[in-house]
């Protein structure tokens, strides 16, 4: 097919990127798709935008090709679109040959590798990370998409507005620096947003950052000291860098191990939480215990430990595929058909691979993960799917089901 008008085309299959997959499955939350009017088969069938400081990317998909936005600004140009694609997507991988590897290894990911092929882990800006999963916390996708939304809105300037490709007209705001959600004032307009305990913990981390690391910037680069500091972080070690992250308000070992992997280049490392775990037991003969399991240091240890020993090195990559696959929203999803061989032919799983797999009929059919019945408010930290309820009350994790119980006699008494 043609390239479209104002894109430039990279050629990349679909089974090394697709952004269907990748931009809804719960990494980042501020990517815009918008449908395209009328598309052909070959064609793309969506666009999707991305607001940074200094340009607003829009990228199209084929099963062959990805299409990126030409640009006429000379500052973009030297910096080059294609140089953040490759960094952001992390291109240099070869994601077909981590399938095989998995496929070899796992017996589970070869009986749906092919249907769920294109899902890579993005390298994004450590600070919107962050913030990003101290929202996430209690929460499910849809719900932290607004809250990161209402805070690029509520607290960074637009960058520019421009028509979508229906007609409107859309704003789009850029993630907001340190020093504009470190004041005394935002933990309050946050809870206005809607943010409830999250709010303090968002300014709370903001302003141990800017304090700590300050916020200068210069004309050249609007990056804040303080950013560049959680940049760096990508040079210590995975235990010393985990380390830096928990001394933040409101960050635990999941929201810390979520931000090694997708911002701070700590590709082993598997967030662990209760979804997780049940997925472990189901298809990895963890142990399960007849009673609810609290997620223990030593179990999310335990858990993490046997997960990598199956996966390797791109462990926290192959657990965000089987995360992706058991949400509920993916019940539907499959790779549209590309010029290249899908991962599912046998003729692309090496032959090395047929003493570890088991007979297809020992091997149960991965599927959303059936809820237990009887579950008490907040014992899942794991991002949940757009189908699920939200919480009817928001409290703190910290807070106990009998000091809520206590709190609402004491009001009712009030009353």
């Amino acid at each position: 097919m043609s390239c479209p008008a104002g894109f430039q085309a990279l050629p990349l299959p679909i089974v090394q990127l697709s952004l269907a997959a990748v931009l809804k499955c719960g990494q980042s939350f501020r990517w815009s798709i918008l449908p395209l009017p009328q598309p052909k088969p070959t064609e793309p069938n969506h666009e999707y935008r991305f607001c940074l400081r200094d340009r607003l990317v829009c990228l199209r998909q084929s099963p062959s090709t990805l299409y990126y936005p030409l640009t006429s600004q000379p500052s973009l140009k030297r910096r080059g679109n294609t140089l953040w694609l490759n960094d952001y997507f992390q291109l240099e991988v070869d994601l077909e040959q981590l399938y095989r590897d998995w496929a070899a290894r796992d017996a589970v990911f070869s009986r749906f590798q092919g249907r769920f092929g294109g899902i890579r882990m993005l390298r994004q800006d450590p600070w919107e990370n962050l913030i990003s999963f101290i929202c996430s916390s209690n929460n499910n996708i849809a719900r932290i998409t607004k809250m990161v939304q209402n805070l690029c809105s509520r607290f960074s300037p637009p960058l520019l507005s421009t028509e979508t490709p229906d007609g409107e007209i859309h704003t789009y705001h850029p993630f907001p620096p340190p020093s504009a959600l470190a004041g005394l004032d935002v933990s309050t307009t946050l809870r206005t947003l809607g943010f409830g305990y999250r709010a303090n913990f968002i300014q709370r981390t903001a302003e141990m950052l800017v304090s700590a690391h300050g916020s200068n910037t210069s004309f050249q680069d609007p990056v804040e000291a303080s950013e560049k500091w959680l940049e760096k972080l990508r040079a210590f070690n995975t235990s010393e860098a985990r380390e830096e992250l928990l001394k933040f308000v409101g960050v635990g070992r999941k929201v810390a191990d979520c931000v090694l992997l997708m911002s701070l280049d700590k590709k082993e490392v598997v967030p662990v939480d209760t979804h997780v775990h049940q997925i472990a037991v189901k298809y990895y003969g963890m142990k399960d215990s007849a009673r609810k399991t609290n997620m223990t240091p030593k179990l999310y240890g335990e858990v993490n430990a046997k997960l990598f020993a199956i996966w390797g090195e791109y462990a926290g990559w192959a657990h965000s595929i089987l995360f992706t696959a058991d949400l509920k929203s993916f019940s539907a999803y499959g790779l549209p058909s590309s010029n290249s061989e899908t991962l599912s032919s046998p003729a692309n799983i090496p032959q090395t691979a047929a003493s570890t797999l088991s007979a297809p009929s020992k091997i149960p059919p991965l599927a959303p993960l059936k809820q237990q019945k009887r579950k008490r408010k907040h014992e899942n930290t794991s991002l949940k799917t757009e189908d699920d309820e939200l919480p009817t009350t928001d409290h703190p994790p910290d807070t106990s089901l009998a000091d809520r119980v206590k709190k609402r006699r004491r009001v009712g008494k009030a009353a």
